[in-house]
């Protein structure tokens, strides 16, 4: 019962072992929002804390129908893949959410040709996996971090609409903020 949780809690690690690894030789830029950095991470670790603990009650902390494991498992790796494959492609222009890059570059191809943003749409299905997976008190972080993500995005798109006046409305028209051909 407690194998896929572990599964998924390592694989977490890993993920923001990476993503801290692969932050290094980014573009320089500055964030609007980087005083509150601390605050945003010291937030989310309270409520994880808060899930771990189980101070929200219920009858059962960790799923044990083995179809929702596996349907939650797979989910969660497409997930995570999504976040990576997108990583990958944006490169260097990489940054914090709400992040203003110097000679940021419009990325258009990759998981880019069909999402704007599918680092936050893949961090969001691999939350929704762990949901279905492990426990439905991470709904509170699916909703929690997609409220973040999808501000993020505005706030963004407002600045590449900025910065690309001439392709960024075309490319913007052409593909999704965060799922595929419906949202």
């Amino acid at each position: 019962m407690y194998a896929v949780a572990t599964v998924i809690g390592v694989s977490w690690i890993v993920f923001w072992i990476y993503w801290i690894a692969a932050s290094i030789g980014v573009k320089t830029g500055r964030t609007r929002w980087a005083r509150f950095a601390g605050v945003r991470v010291v937030i989310i670790l309270i409520v994880l804390l808060l899930l771990r603990l189980r101070v929200l009650k219920g009858h059962h902390a960790v799923t044990d129908n083995p179809w929702l494991q596996g349907i939650g498992l797979a989910i969660f790796f497409l997930g995570l893949a999504l976040a990576v494959w997108a990583r990958i492609y944006i490169g260097r222009n990489w940054g914090m959410p709400m992040s203003e890059k110097a000679d940021p570059e419009l990325v258009t191809t990759g998981p880019y040709r069909t999402i704007r943003h599918p680092i936050y749409s893949g961090i969001i299905l691999a939350i929704a996996g762990t949901t279905v997976a492990v426990s439905l008190y991470w709904l509170i972080a699916v909703v929690l971090v997609g409220a973040y993500f999808v501000y993020s995005a505005v706030m963004e798109e407002r600045y590449m609409n900025e910065r690309f006046p001439d392709t960024y409305p075309r490319y913007k028209q052409s593909t999704r903020m965060l799922v595929p051909f419906i949202f």
